[in-house]
């Protein structure tokens, strides 16, 4: 899977996201379902945008405890 093109769908989830600040809990399954990929992929993908600087991730502090995704 092309980084660029999961950062751009992963920005416009996040962008089109109602909650403040913009926020976005991402499924890797479902992201490389729509895109016919393995989810280790995905989240691989992830992973590197994390490291680059260009998504934040965090986890909720209450349940279901999901990662969530977030614009620097």
């Amino acid at each position: 899977m092309e980084k660029e093109e999961l950062y751009q769908h992963v920005y416009s989830m996040i962008m089109s996201s109602s909650k403040k600040p913009k926020y976005m809990t991402i499924s890797s399954v479902k992201v490389a379902n729509l895109y016919g990929t393995k989810h280790e992929e995905v989240e691989k993908g992830l992973q590197q945008l994390v490291e680059e600087g260009r998504l934040e991730k965090s986890s909720m502090d209450k349940p279901p405890y999901h990662d969530i995704y977030l614009l620097p």
